[in-house]
Protein backbone atom coordinates (compact mmCIF):
# COMPACT_ATOMS: atom_id res chain seq x y z
CA UNK A 1 0.00 0.00 0.00
CA UNK A 2 1.16 2.99 -1.16
CA UNK A 3 1.76 5.54 1.69
CA UNK A 4 1.24 9.64 1.47
CA UNK A 5 3.69 12.25 2.35
CA UNK A 6 2.60 15.95 1.93
CA UNK A 7 5.24 18.61 0.74
CA UNK A 8 4.42 22.00 0.95
CA UNK A 9 4.93 23.49 -2.45
CA UNK A 10 4.17 27.07 -0.93
CA UNK A 11 6.33 30.21 -1.56
CA UNK A 12 7.75 30.48 1.98
CA UNK A 13 8.88 26.53 2.10
CA UNK A 14 10.00 27.08 -1.79
CA UNK A 15 12.50 29.38 -0.23
CA UNK A 16 13.62 27.28 2.60
CA UNK A 17 13.66 23.82 0.24
CA UNK A 18 11.29 21.87 0.55
CA UNK A 19 12.01 21.22 -3.62
CA UNK A 20 15.21 19.66 -2.43
CA UNK A 21 13.36 17.78 0.45
CA UNK A 22 10.76 16.41 -1.72
CA UNK A 23 13.53 14.93 -4.04
CA UNK A 24 15.52 13.88 -1.20
CA UNK A 25 11.95 12.35 0.11
CA UNK A 26 11.78 10.48 -2.74
CA UNK A 27 15.03 9.20 -3.84
CA UNK A 28 15.45 8.13 0.15
CA UNK A 29 12.46 6.05 -0.28
CA UNK A 30 13.08 4.70 -3.39
CA UNK A 31 16.54 3.37 -1.80
CA UNK A 32 14.44 1.41 0.75
CA UNK A 33 12.05 0.07 -2.05
CA UNK A 34 9.44 2.24 0.25
CA UNK A 35 5.85 2.89 -1.92
CA UNK A 36 5.28 6.64 -1.07
CA UNK A 37 3.01 8.79 -2.78
CA UNK A 38 4.24 12.46 -2.18
CA UNK A 39 1.71 15.31 -2.75
CA UNK A 40 2.56 19.18 -3.03
CA UNK A 41 0.13 20.96 -0.89
CA UNK A 42 0.06 24.38 0.46
CA UNK A 43 1.47 25.66 3.87
CA UNK A 44 -0.66 25.40 7.08
CA UNK A 45 1.29 28.91 8.19
CA UNK A 46 3.67 27.97 10.61
CA UNK A 47 6.48 29.42 8.99
CA UNK A 48 9.03 28.62 11.19
CA UNK A 49 8.47 24.60 11.00
CA UNK A 50 8.96 24.85 6.88
CA UNK A 51 9.11 23.04 5.32
CA UNK A 52 6.68 21.16 7.22
CA UNK A 53 6.00 17.61 5.83
CA UNK A 54 2.87 15.18 6.74
CA UNK A 55 2.49 11.52 6.70
CA UNK A 56 -0.86 9.80 6.58
CA UNK A 57 -1.01 7.07 9.07
CA UNK A 58 -3.77 5.17 10.74
CA UNK A 59 -3.91 7.62 13.67
CA UNK A 60 -4.09 10.81 10.86
CA UNK A 61 -1.47 12.97 9.78
CA UNK A 62 1.86 13.12 11.89
CA UNK A 63 3.77 16.20 10.76
CA UNK A 64 7.55 16.79 11.18
CA UNK A 65 9.32 19.63 10.44
CA UNK A 66 11.50 21.95 10.09
CA UNK A 67 12.61 19.23 7.69
CA UNK A 68 16.22 19.85 5.33
CA UNK A 69 17.47 17.48 2.84
CA UNK A 70 20.21 16.36 5.70
CA UNK A 71 17.41 14.70 7.85
CA UNK A 72 15.63 12.43 5.42
CA UNK A 73 17.87 9.31 5.71
CA UNK A 74 17.43 9.49 9.59
CA UNK A 75 13.92 10.26 9.41
CA UNK A 76 13.05 7.65 7.18
CA UNK A 77 15.36 4.76 9.61
CA UNK A 78 13.29 6.26 12.34
CA UNK A 79 10.32 5.12 10.49
CA UNK A 80 8.72 8.09 9.05
CA UNK A 81 5.97 6.80 6.95
CA UNK A 82 4.51 5.09 10.24
CA UNK A 83 4.77 8.30 11.99
CA UNK A 84 8.41 7.32 14.20
CA UNK A 85 9.73 9.01 16.76
CA UNK A 86 12.31 11.54 15.62
CA UNK A 87 13.62 15.07 17.19
CA UNK A 88 11.79 16.83 14.57
CA UNK A 89 8.66 14.87 14.96
CA UNK A 90 5.25 17.84 15.91
CA UNK A 91 2.70 15.13 16.38
CA UNK A 92 -0.79 15.14 15.03
CA UNK A 93 -0.71 19.10 13.41
CA UNK A 94 -4.29 20.20 14.26
CA UNK A 95 -2.71 19.58 18.11
CA UNK A 96 -0.05 21.68 17.75
CA UNK A 97 -0.82 24.37 20.17
CA UNK A 98 -0.30 27.19 17.48
CA UNK A 99 -2.75 26.08 14.98
CA UNK A 100 -5.05 24.09 17.81
CA UNK A 101 -6.32 27.69 19.25
CA UNK A 102 -7.45 28.82 16.05
CA UNK A 103 -10.90 29.53 14.32
CA UNK A 104 -9.59 27.72 11.06
CA UNK A 105 -12.91 28.71 8.56
CA UNK A 106 -11.39 29.68 5.34
CA UNK A 107 -8.24 28.55 5.91
CA UNK A 108 -9.16 24.77 7.15
CA UNK A 109 -8.05 23.30 3.67
CA UNK A 110 -4.72 25.37 3.07
CA UNK A 111 -1.75 22.94 3.72
CA UNK A 112 -4.49 19.87 3.66
CA UNK A 113 -5.57 19.56 -0.22
CA UNK A 114 -3.86 18.85 -3.79
CA UNK A 115 -4.28 22.78 -4.32
CA UNK A 116 -5.03 21.99 -8.06
CA UNK A 117 -7.10 18.66 -7.31
CA UNK A 118 -10.99 18.98 -7.89
CA UNK A 119 -11.71 15.92 -6.41
CA UNK A 120 -9.31 16.56 -3.37
CA UNK A 121 -11.34 20.27 -2.78
CA UNK A 122 -14.86 18.69 -3.09
CA UNK A 123 -13.59 15.71 -0.55
CA UNK A 124 -12.80 18.22 2.00
CA UNK A 125 -15.99 20.37 1.71
CA UNK A 126 -15.45 22.12 -1.40
CA UNK A 127 -18.01 23.88 -3.38
CA UNK A 128 -21.05 23.03 -0.65
CA UNK A 129 -21.12 26.51 -0.57
CA UNK A 130 -22.16 27.06 -4.54
CA UNK A 131 -24.30 23.79 -3.83
CA UNK A 132 -26.20 26.19 -1.70
CA UNK A 133 -25.82 29.20 -3.51
CA UNK A 134 -27.84 27.10 -6.34
CA UNK A 135 -30.70 26.56 -4.50
CA UNK A 136 -31.08 30.92 -3.71
CA UNK A 137 -32.21 33.46 -6.16
CA UNK A 138 -29.52 36.20 -6.42
CA UNK A 139 -31.13 38.53 -3.87
CA UNK A 140 -30.74 35.45 -1.39
CA UNK A 141 -27.33 34.92 -1.83
CA UNK A 142 -26.85 38.81 -1.43
CA UNK A 143 -29.13 38.13 1.99
CA UNK A 144 -27.06 35.49 3.30
CA UNK A 145 -23.42 37.89 2.76
CA UNK A 146 -24.77 40.64 4.49
CA UNK A 147 -26.50 39.04 7.02
CA UNK A 148 -22.81 37.51 8.02
CA UNK A 149 -21.89 40.63 8.65
CA UNK A 150 -18.65 40.24 6.44
CA UNK A 151 -16.79 43.40 5.57
CA UNK A 152 -14.02 44.08 3.23
CA UNK A 153 -11.04 42.26 4.51
CA UNK A 154 -8.70 44.40 1.87
CA UNK A 155 -8.22 47.35 4.36
CA UNK A 156 -11.36 49.19 4.03
CA UNK A 157 -13.81 47.31 6.22
CA UNK A 158 -16.72 48.44 3.73
CA UNK A 159 -19.96 45.98 4.69
CA UNK A 160 -20.24 43.11 1.56
CA UNK A 161 -23.35 43.01 1.41
CA UNK A 162 -24.38 46.59 0.53
CA UNK A 163 -21.54 46.62 -2.68
CA UNK A 164 -23.14 42.87 -3.76
CA UNK A 165 -26.61 44.41 -3.35
CA UNK A 166 -25.31 47.34 -5.24
CA UNK A 167 -23.85 45.33 -7.99
CA UNK A 168 -26.96 43.00 -8.08
CA UNK A 169 -29.62 46.09 -8.49
CA UNK A 170 -27.12 47.80 -11.17
CA UNK A 171 -28.99 47.55 -15.05
CA UNK A 172 -25.95 46.04 -17.44
CA UNK A 173 -26.04 43.88 -20.30
CA UNK A 174 -22.24 42.41 -18.32
CA UNK A 175 -21.19 42.99 -15.56
CA UNK A 176 -18.01 41.19 -14.13
CA UNK A 177 -16.31 39.96 -10.75
CA UNK A 178 -12.66 41.39 -10.38
CA UNK A 179 -10.56 39.81 -7.20
CA UNK A 180 -8.03 42.32 -5.98
CA UNK A 181 -5.19 40.17 -5.85
CA UNK A 182 -2.72 42.98 -5.57
CA UNK A 183 -1.46 41.63 -2.26
CA UNK A 184 1.68 44.96 -1.53
CA UNK A 185 1.57 45.63 2.24
CA UNK A 186 4.73 44.61 3.86
CA UNK A 187 4.37 42.06 6.26
CA UNK A 188 0.72 40.54 4.58
CA UNK A 189 0.67 37.04 2.83
CA UNK A 190 -2.71 35.58 3.67
CA UNK A 191 -3.77 35.98 -0.17
CA UNK A 192 -0.72 34.19 -1.27
CA UNK A 193 -1.08 31.44 0.79
CA UNK A 194 -4.37 30.94 -0.23
CA UNK A 195 -4.34 31.21 -3.72
CA UNK A 196 -0.85 28.54 -4.07
CA UNK A 197 -2.57 26.43 -1.36
CA UNK A 198 -6.30 26.49 -1.75
CA UNK A 199 -7.43 28.22 -5.11
CA UNK A 200 -10.66 26.76 -5.46
CA UNK A 201 -11.96 28.39 -2.29
CA UNK A 202 -11.62 31.56 -4.25
CA UNK A 203 -12.60 30.67 -7.41
CA UNK A 204 -15.76 29.10 -5.51
CA UNK A 205 -16.15 32.65 -3.57
CA UNK A 206 -15.67 34.43 -7.17
CA UNK A 207 -18.39 32.37 -8.87
CA UNK A 208 -20.75 32.53 -6.05
CA UNK A 209 -20.25 36.32 -6.53
CA UNK A 210 -21.08 35.78 -10.13
CA UNK A 211 -24.40 34.27 -9.45
CA UNK A 212 -25.35 36.65 -6.59
CA UNK A 213 -24.58 39.93 -8.79
CA UNK A 214 -25.37 38.49 -12.46
CA UNK A 215 -21.80 38.89 -13.40
CA UNK A 216 -20.76 36.42 -16.17
CA UNK A 217 -17.10 36.99 -16.35
CA UNK A 218 -14.52 37.48 -13.59
CA UNK A 219 -10.78 38.64 -13.34
CA UNK A 220 -7.97 38.27 -10.49
CA UNK A 221 -5.58 40.73 -10.71
CA UNK A 222 -2.86 39.02 -9.46
CA UNK A 223 0.42 40.67 -8.19
CA UNK A 224 3.35 40.09 -10.69
CA UNK A 225 5.74 39.02 -7.77
CA UNK A 226 3.72 35.81 -6.88
CA UNK A 227 4.80 33.42 -9.74
CA UNK A 228 3.77 30.60 -8.29
CA UNK A 229 0.49 31.67 -7.16
CA UNK A 230 -0.23 32.51 -11.03
CA UNK A 231 0.77 29.28 -12.49
CA UNK A 232 -0.97 27.41 -9.53
CA UNK A 233 -3.98 29.67 -10.08
CA UNK A 234 -3.96 28.77 -14.15
CA UNK A 235 -3.75 25.38 -13.36
CA UNK A 236 -6.68 25.12 -10.96
CA UNK A 237 -8.51 27.23 -13.26
CA UNK A 238 -8.43 24.88 -16.09
CA UNK A 239 -8.90 22.18 -14.08
CA UNK A 240 -11.97 23.55 -12.64
CA UNK A 241 -13.31 23.85 -16.68
CA UNK A 242 -12.77 20.40 -16.95
CA UNK A 243 -15.01 19.49 -14.41
CA UNK A 244 -17.65 21.85 -15.39
CA UNK A 245 -17.34 24.43 -12.59
CA UNK A 246 -16.63 26.93 -14.81
CA UNK A 247 -17.69 27.92 -18.70
CA UNK A 248 -21.27 28.46 -19.65
CA UNK A 249 -23.11 25.75 -17.50
CA UNK A 250 -21.36 25.55 -14.08
CA UNK A 251 -22.31 22.34 -12.17
CA UNK A 252 -25.07 22.08 -14.91
CA UNK A 253 -26.90 24.56 -13.71
CA UNK A 254 -27.46 26.89 -16.52
CA UNK A 255 -25.63 29.79 -15.77
CA UNK A 256 -22.51 30.87 -16.94
CA UNK A 257 -19.40 31.96 -15.21
CA UNK A 258 -15.81 32.24 -16.86
CA UNK A 259 -12.73 33.26 -14.52
CA UNK A 260 -9.21 34.19 -15.87
CA UNK A 261 -5.74 35.64 -14.02
CA UNK A 262 -4.50 38.93 -15.08
CA UNK A 263 -1.09 39.48 -13.72
CA UNK A 264 -0.16 43.23 -12.39
CA UNK A 265 3.14 45.42 -13.58
CA UNK A 266 4.45 45.31 -10.00
CA UNK A 267 2.72 48.94 -9.10
CA UNK A 268 1.47 49.25 -5.38
CA UNK A 269 -1.65 51.79 -5.92
CA UNK A 270 -3.02 48.95 -8.10
CA UNK A 271 -3.95 47.98 -4.70
CA UNK A 272 -6.31 50.86 -4.65
CA UNK A 273 -9.64 49.49 -6.66
CA UNK A 274 -9.78 52.41 -9.50
CA UNK A 275 -6.14 52.30 -10.62
CA UNK A 276 -6.78 48.31 -10.53
CA UNK A 277 -9.35 48.69 -13.20
CA UNK A 278 -7.31 50.80 -14.75
CA UNK A 279 -4.98 48.62 -15.11
CA UNK A 280 -7.08 45.65 -16.05
CA UNK A 281 -8.07 47.84 -18.98
CA UNK A 282 -4.57 47.90 -20.07
CA UNK A 283 -3.84 51.49 -18.98
CA UNK A 284 -1.23 52.83 -16.76
CA UNK A 285 -2.51 52.66 -13.00
CA UNK A 286 -3.65 55.65 -11.69
CA UNK A 287 -6.15 56.97 -9.34
CA UNK A 288 -9.69 57.89 -10.79
CA UNK A 289 -12.32 59.97 -9.10
CA UNK A 290 -15.14 58.91 -7.14
CA UNK A 291 -18.06 59.33 -8.27
CA UNK A 292 -19.16 57.08 -10.01
CA UNK A 293 -18.55 53.89 -8.11
CA UNK A 294 -17.22 50.70 -9.77
CA UNK A 295 -20.43 49.07 -8.24
CA UNK A 296 -21.95 51.18 -10.75
CA UNK A 297 -18.96 52.20 -13.79
CA UNK A 298 -16.11 49.89 -12.89
CA UNK A 299 -13.99 47.70 -15.75
CA UNK A 300 -14.91 48.45 -19.17
CA UNK A 301 -17.51 51.46 -17.85
CA UNK A 302 -19.47 48.14 -16.58
CA UNK A 303 -20.75 47.26 -12.78
CA UNK A 304 -18.35 45.79 -11.04
CA UNK A 305 -17.87 44.00 -7.82
CA UNK A 306 -14.49 44.62 -6.73
CA UNK A 307 -13.42 42.52 -3.48
CA UNK A 308 -10.09 40.86 -2.14
CA UNK A 309 -9.22 37.78 -1.87
CA UNK A 310 -10.11 37.28 1.82
CA UNK A 311 -13.34 39.04 1.15
CA UNK A 312 -14.48 36.45 -1.49
CA UNK A 313 -12.74 33.10 0.09
CA UNK A 314 -14.83 33.81 3.09
CA UNK A 315 -17.88 33.47 0.63
CA UNK A 316 -17.98 29.36 0.24
CA UNK A 317 -18.23 28.55 3.99
CA UNK A 318 -20.67 31.60 5.04
CA UNK A 319 -22.76 29.89 2.31
CA UNK A 320 -22.27 26.52 2.83
CA UNK A 321 -22.83 26.78 7.15
CA UNK A 322 -25.49 29.80 6.79
CA UNK A 323 -24.36 33.21 7.75
CA UNK A 324 -25.34 32.84 11.54
CA UNK A 325 -22.55 30.47 11.91
CA UNK A 326 -20.40 32.70 10.93
CA UNK A 327 -21.39 35.84 12.46
CA UNK A 328 -20.97 33.95 15.77
CA UNK A 329 -17.76 34.83 15.57
CA UNK A 330 -16.34 38.35 16.36
CA UNK A 331 -17.43 40.82 18.09
CA UNK A 332 -19.63 44.33 17.83
CA UNK A 333 -19.76 45.33 14.18
CA UNK A 334 -16.36 43.19 12.83
CA UNK A 335 -18.08 39.43 12.78
CA UNK A 336 -16.24 36.31 11.39
CA UNK A 337 -12.90 35.71 11.35
CA UNK A 338 -9.89 37.80 10.42
CA UNK A 339 -6.36 36.56 8.67
CA UNK A 340 -3.93 37.78 11.20
CA UNK A 341 -0.44 37.85 9.46
CA UNK A 342 2.19 38.04 11.72
CA UNK A 343 5.55 39.14 11.08
CA UNK A 344 8.84 41.25 11.53
CA UNK A 345 10.78 40.57 14.64
CA UNK A 346 8.85 37.57 16.39
CA UNK A 347 9.52 33.90 17.21
CA UNK A 348 7.10 32.18 15.48
CA UNK A 349 5.38 34.35 12.58
CA UNK A 350 2.96 32.85 10.38
CA UNK A 351 -1.09 32.57 9.71
CA UNK A 352 -3.34 32.71 12.32
CA UNK A 353 -7.60 32.49 11.56
CA UNK A 354 -8.95 33.81 14.63
CA UNK A 355 -12.39 35.96 15.55
CA UNK A 356 -12.22 39.88 15.74
CA UNK A 357 -11.57 40.93 18.96
CA UNK A 358 -8.72 38.99 19.95
CA UNK A 359 -5.63 41.40 21.29
CA UNK A 360 -2.65 42.41 19.77
CA UNK A 361 -0.62 41.44 22.76
CA UNK A 362 -2.18 38.22 22.72
CA UNK A 363 -1.23 37.17 18.93
CA UNK A 364 2.26 38.64 19.96
CA UNK A 365 3.04 37.11 22.77
CA UNK A 366 0.56 33.70 22.76
CA UNK A 367 0.47 32.91 19.01
CA UNK A 368 4.15 34.67 18.46
CA UNK A 369 6.01 34.05 21.15
CA UNK A 370 7.85 37.29 21.49
CA UNK A 371 10.55 39.20 19.49
CA UNK A 372 12.88 36.42 18.10
CA UNK A 373 15.57 39.08 19.35
CA UNK A 374 14.50 38.27 22.91
CA UNK A 375 14.72 41.99 23.41
CA UNK A 376 11.71 44.36 24.58
CA UNK A 377 8.70 45.09 21.72
CA UNK A 378 9.53 48.65 21.25
CA UNK A 379 6.57 49.03 18.51
CA UNK A 380 3.99 47.20 16.52
CA UNK A 381 2.67 48.33 13.24
CA UNK A 382 -0.61 46.98 11.95
CA UNK A 383 -2.39 46.82 8.30
CA UNK A 384 0.91 47.46 6.27
CA UNK A 385 3.23 50.38 5.72
CA UNK A 386 -0.16 52.71 5.83
CA UNK A 387 -0.82 51.58 9.58
CA UNK A 388 -0.55 52.78 12.62
CA UNK A 389 2.70 52.32 14.94
CA UNK A 390 1.48 50.95 18.22
CA UNK A 391 3.80 51.10 21.31
CA UNK A 392 3.24 48.83 24.30
CA UNK A 393 0.52 50.30 26.33
CA UNK A 394 -1.55 50.34 23.38
CA UNK A 395 -1.00 46.55 22.72
CA UNK A 396 -4.14 45.05 24.49
CA UNK A 397 -6.23 46.20 21.80
CA UNK A 398 -8.63 44.41 19.98
CA UNK A 399 -8.06 43.53 16.30
CA UNK A 400 -11.68 45.10 16.05
CA UNK A 401 -12.23 47.93 13.20
CA UNK A 402 -13.85 50.38 15.23
CA UNK A 403 -11.36 49.21 18.55
CA UNK A 404 -8.38 49.90 16.34
CA UNK A 405 -10.16 53.22 14.19
CA UNK A 406 -10.66 55.10 18.19
CA UNK A 407 -6.96 54.67 19.14
CA UNK A 408 -6.17 56.25 15.56
CA UNK A 409 -4.97 52.69 13.67
CA UNK A 410 -6.74 50.35 11.36
CA UNK A 411 -6.58 46.60 10.89
CA UNK A 412 -6.26 46.71 6.75
CA UNK A 413 -5.22 43.33 5.68
CA UNK A 414 -4.16 41.82 9.29
CA UNK A 415 -0.70 42.33 8.31
CA UNK A 416 1.05 42.68 12.10
CA UNK A 417 5.08 43.86 12.11
CA UNK A 418 6.85 43.71 15.23
CA UNK A 419 9.82 45.81 16.06
CA UNK A 420 12.30 45.30 19.43
CA UNK A 421 13.54 48.16 20.92
CA UNK A 422 16.64 48.66 18.87
CA UNK A 423 14.11 50.78 16.27
CA UNK A 424 14.47 54.42 15.60
CA UNK A 425 10.96 55.72 15.35
CA UNK A 426 11.96 58.52 13.21
CA UNK A 427 13.50 56.82 10.31
CA UNK A 428 10.11 54.69 10.44
CA UNK A 429 8.27 57.96 10.17
CA UNK A 430 10.60 58.76 6.87
CA UNK A 431 9.89 55.15 5.19
CA UNK A 432 6.50 55.93 5.30
CA UNK A 433 6.82 59.31 3.68
CA UNK A 434 9.43 57.54 1.31
CA UNK A 435 7.19 54.34 0.30
CA UNK A 436 4.49 57.57 -0.22
CA UNK A 437 6.73 59.11 -2.77
CA UNK A 438 8.04 56.03 -4.49
CA UNK A 439 4.36 54.48 -4.91
CA UNK A 440 2.40 57.49 -5.88
CA UNK A 441 0.12 57.56 -8.71
CA UNK A 442 1.24 61.27 -9.31
CA UNK A 443 -2.50 62.11 -9.86
CA UNK A 444 -2.99 64.27 -6.99
CA UNK A 445 -0.36 66.73 -5.78
CA UNK A 446 -1.27 66.10 -2.03
CA UNK A 447 0.26 62.90 -1.98
CA UNK A 448 2.42 63.25 -5.25
CA UNK A 449 4.13 66.55 -3.77
CA UNK A 450 3.54 66.16 0.23
CA UNK A 451 5.40 62.83 0.35
CA UNK A 452 8.45 64.19 -0.97
CA UNK A 453 8.18 66.87 1.06
CA UNK A 454 7.85 64.73 4.07
CA UNK A 455 10.86 62.75 3.27
CA UNK A 456 13.15 66.26 2.96
CA UNK A 457 11.26 67.49 6.30
CA UNK A 458 11.81 64.62 8.01
CA UNK A 459 15.54 64.35 6.89
CA UNK A 460 15.98 67.65 8.88
CA UNK A 461 14.54 66.36 11.57
CA UNK A 462 16.86 63.78 11.83
CA UNK A 463 20.03 65.17 11.44
CA UNK A 464 19.01 67.74 13.97
CA UNK A 465 17.98 70.87 12.42
CA UNK A 466 15.28 72.75 14.01
CA UNK A 467 13.59 69.41 14.80
CA UNK A 468 10.42 71.36 16.81
CA UNK A 469 9.80 73.71 14.02
CA UNK A 470 10.34 70.92 11.41
CA UNK A 471 7.96 68.43 13.15
CA UNK A 472 5.31 71.40 13.25
CA UNK A 473 5.74 71.42 9.20
CA UNK A 474 5.65 67.74 9.46
CA UNK A 475 2.19 67.91 11.31
CA UNK A 476 0.89 70.72 8.30
CA UNK A 477 1.36 68.13 5.45
CA UNK A 478 -0.17 65.32 7.02
CA UNK A 479 -2.74 67.37 7.80
CA UNK A 480 -2.93 68.22 3.48
CA UNK A 481 -2.10 64.93 2.81
CA UNK A 482 -5.03 63.57 4.94
CA UNK A 483 -7.80 65.97 3.71
CA UNK A 484 -7.05 66.68 -0.19
CA UNK A 485 -5.28 63.04 -1.34
CA UNK A 486 -7.60 61.26 -3.79
CA UNK A 487 -7.69 58.03 -2.72
CA UNK A 488 -6.01 55.70 0.43
CA UNK A 489 -2.26 55.86 -0.13
CA UNK A 490 -2.06 59.56 0.49
CA UNK A 491 -4.31 60.34 3.19
CA UNK A 492 -3.47 56.87 5.18
CA UNK A 493 0.72 57.83 4.52
CA UNK A 494 0.45 60.27 8.04
CA UNK A 495 -0.79 57.53 10.09
CA UNK A 496 2.38 55.58 10.36
CA UNK A 497 4.16 59.33 10.44
CA UNK A 498 1.90 60.81 13.32
CA UNK A 499 1.35 57.56 15.47
CA UNK A 500 5.36 57.54 15.37
CA UNK A 501 5.46 60.60 16.68
CA UNK A 502 3.06 60.96 19.30
CA UNK A 503 4.00 57.41 20.54
CA UNK A 504 7.60 58.02 20.50
CA UNK A 505 8.64 61.67 20.89
CA UNK A 506 12.10 61.09 22.12
CA UNK A 507 13.27 59.67 18.62
CA UNK A 508 12.33 63.13 17.15
CA UNK A 509 13.79 65.53 19.17
CA UNK A 510 17.91 66.50 20.23
CA UNK A 511 18.86 64.15 17.00
CA UNK A 512 22.13 65.31 16.69
CA UNK A 513 25.23 67.81 17.33
CA UNK A 514 23.69 70.37 15.29
CA UNK A 515 20.10 70.48 17.36
CA UNK A 516 20.95 72.95 19.92
CA UNK A 517 22.96 75.33 17.59
CA UNK A 518 20.05 74.88 15.01
CA UNK A 519 17.40 75.80 17.31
Amino acid sequence: MSITITVPRDAVALGLGANRVARALFAGAERRGLDVTIVRTGSRGLLWLEPMIEVATAEGRIAYGPVTPADIDSLLDAGLVEGGLHPLRLGRPEEIPYLARQHRLTFQRCGVVDPVSVEDYRAHGGYRGLEAALKLDAAGIVAEVRESGLRGRGGAGFPAGIKWNTVMLAQAEQKYVVCNADEGDSGTFADRMMMEGDPFNLIEGMTIAGFATGATRGYIYLRSEYPQAFSTLKEAIANGIKAGLLGDNVMNSGKAFHLEVRLGAGAYICGEETSLLESLEGRRGIVRAKPPIPALKGFLGQPTLVNNVMTFTAVPYILQHGAEAYAEYGMGRSLGTLAIQLAGNVKHGGLIEYAFGITLREIIEDFGGGTRSGRPIRAVQVGGPLGAYFPDHLLDTPLDYEAMAANKGLVGHGGIVVFDDTVDMAKQARFAFEFCAVESCGKCTPCRIGATRGVETMDKVIAGIRPSENLAVVADLCEVMTDGSLCAMGGLTPMPVMSAITHFPEDFQQRGPMSVAAE
